[in-house]
């Protein structure tokens, strides 16, 4: 009977080769992490009220309590942002109507001071603490022949070629915009000379 030697198993010389795709360092770290856990969850038992222990029993009461007051107080203050946002945007909004509802007055006063009809006496002076007034509240008019054209900022009526411009130009202000702040409410009315 010949004796038949068996195939030597190889040796197994690296851990992460077999089953577990995981690199030492990052087995360590994450047993490491999960001892951290545990002692953290026996600590947070042991920790718990003693029914028999009324001061043990009062201190976890006011925990709560204080987290529930925490929570509470995040949600008021962000109740009170939200509320104060939506206040702003509101009143904004009602300035905008307001002077959606004027942009004809706005525009006849414009004419009138361009054909000088407002340089003096009571109508001129009307029209002044109009513009003031709405000037306090964000308003304010835009539009002056000479500028670069803006599809932003302006509406062009119609365009004329020039030879004096490089840019699309504001040739002529048929009827000045409007806006609340950053908002524009009515763009400027214009005509534009564009380069040739």
């Amino acid at each position: 009977m010949t004796e038949t030697n068996p195939t030597p198993e190889p040796e197994d010389h690296n851990e992460a080769s077999q089953g577990d795709p995981t690199p030492a360092d990052d087995r360590d770290a994450l047993a490491e992490a999960e001892a951290i856990l545990n002692e953290e969850a026996a600590r947070a038992e042991s920790e718990q009220a003693d029914p028999s222990d009324p001061v043990a029993q009062a201190e976890q009461k006011a925990a709560e309590h204080l987290a529930d007051l925490q929570r509470l107080q995040a949600e008021y203050v962000n109740y009170r942002k939200r509320v104060d946002r939506d206040r702003a945007a509101a009143g904004e909004q009602a300035t905008i109507k307001l002077i959606e509802s004027l942009i004809p007055v706005l525009d006849d006063v414009s004419k009138a001071r361009e054909h000088g009809d407002l340089e003096d006496g009571p109508f001129a002076s009307i029209a002044t603490k109009l513009e003031e007034a709405l000037g306090r509240m964000g308003w304010s008019s835009f539009g002056a022949e000479g500028e670069e054209f803006d599809p932003q900022l302006h509406e062009a009526l119609t365009s004329q070629p020039s030879t004096d411009v490089e840019v699309p130009t504001v040739q002529i202000v048929a009827q000045p915009g409007h806006r609340v702040g950053d908002r524009v409410v009515r763009a400027a009315r214009v005509i534009v000379a564009q380069p040739e």
